[in-house]
């Protein structure tokens, strides 16, 4: 077991220093090289293509949902333990927490903290939703990169390198053969007719002609061997590509697998901003609904009046109820119609986008017919454009003379 251990370290420590030979000379332009097929080039010229820009975008798109470094790093050590990573709370339920502990600290009944619990809550949504986008992108998108460039592609890699060493291989004998045969042809040039004279000398060179008759036998056993060994690494070499062959052919499926795992990627991200702009909608009308001065802060209970202002519509004036620790506010006007039974004309203060179909969508400065419904919500008055009618929001209007 020892003497066949040795032998075969010692082939293989030939084979490496025969590939190591041919691999320099080549780099030297001192020995023919065997070119690959045009298609098999294109396949791997591809392969590495679609590895190098796998591997870019998938560590972009890690950086996309976790920008924090050290976060990755926690992540990536998690991974190869074999363990799970710790809970951690993200950027957006933090800030929500805050929100929320800072307005219970305020007090629920005041305006502030009333506004801050309710943004919080929506930034606690908004981190649910992104704590749910960074799991679904990490199953359908990030894993089938990864396991590309891990799997698939160290497949091909491995091939790839064992098709060059039957290359090199393959070239070696040829180069082998090549000198094998050129030593063949001087031999036979060293024949030279017996000459004539006496003993010694036709002694002498009967003896160089039985030498050169060796040597021509061994050479031609070389060049024998040569042939024989140049037809075994050929065979090998055709056998590699081949194999090398079908797992680039393999590429074409990877792209499109690929390709489903975008459309999801996409998919995640449509609906995680779809949620966060409906969340930030929700939290702008509940702020909207409240006036914009309050003495609730002072735990006073009287009836103000707010002027109408040109503002933004989550500091708009609109008849809203107050906490418990205060009375109704009334804005000028709205009330007036709500009691009575006619239309009025109004002016639309900012764009507003319908969130369901039971509501009418506005744009700026465009003029309206409002009137009150019976049972309708405080907030809201029913709108007619032309033959388009839904209910519209009161902090969107201005009430025309």
């Amino acid at each position: 077991m020892m003497d066949f251990n040795v032998k075969k370290l010692a082939a293989d420590a030939g084979t490496f220093l025969s590939r190591a030979v041919q691999f320099t000379e080549e780099k030297l332009g001192q020995a023919e090289k065997t070119e690959l097929d045009a298609h098999l080039e294109n396949l791997l010229s591809k392969a590495e293509c679609t590895k190098q820009w796998t591997e870019k975008i998938m560590r972009q798109t890690e950086v996309l949902l976790q920008p924090n470094p050290n976060a990755r790093i926690e992540e990536f050590v998690y991974e190869k333990l074999d363990r799970k990573a710790p809970s951690r709370t993200n950027n957006p339920e933090l800030l929500g927490q805050y929100m929320i502990d800072a307005g219970n600290d305020f007090g629920p009944g005041t305006a502030y903290g009333n506004a801050l619990i309710k943004c919080g809550e929506t930034q606690r949504r908004i981190g649910t939703a992104d704590r749910e986008l960074i799991q679904t992108s990490a199953i359908n998108f990030l894993n089938p990169l990864r396991n590309f460039i891990e799997g698939d592609y160290k497949t091909i890699a491995k091939e790839r390198k064992l098709l060059q060493n039957k290359r090199l291989d393959l070239d070696a004998a040829k180069t082998r053969l090549k000198k094998a045969k050129a030593a063949e042809a001087r031999a036979s040039q060293l024949n030279s007719p017996q000459p004539e004279g006496d003993n010694i000398m036709v002694n002498f060179f009967y003896m160089l002609n039985l030498l050169h008759v060796k040597w021509l036998k061994i050479w031609a056993e070389e060049v024998t061997k040569s042939e024989q060994e140049l037809r075994i690494t050929q065979s090998e070499f055709d056998r590699q590509a081949e194999i090398t062959r079908l797992l680039l052919e393999g590429i074409s499926s990877t792209h499109a697998h690929h390709l489903r795992c975008l459309n999801d990627f996409v998919e995640a991200q449509m609906t995680y901003y779809a949620q966060c702009y409906q969340y930030m909608l929700d939290l702008q009308k509940q702020l909207g609904s409240f006036p914009t001065t309050f003495l609730a802060n002072n735990n006073q209970s009287s009836t103000i009046t707010v002027p109408h202002v040109s503002a933004s519509p989550s500091v708009a004036s609109t008849s809203a109820s107050l906490p418990s620790s205060s009375s109704s506010i009334t804005a000028p006007g709205f009330s007036d119609l709500k009691e009575a039974s006619g239309s009025r004309k109004a002016r639309v203060l900012y764009d507003y986008d319908a969130a369901n179909s039971s509501e009418l969508s506005l744009l700026a400065d465009e003029v309206i017919t409002v009137y009150s419904i019976s049972g309708m919500d405080s907030d809201w008055l029913m709108g007619e454009r032309g033959n388009q009618k839904g209910k519209v929001p009161i902090t969107y209007l201005e009430l025309l003379n």
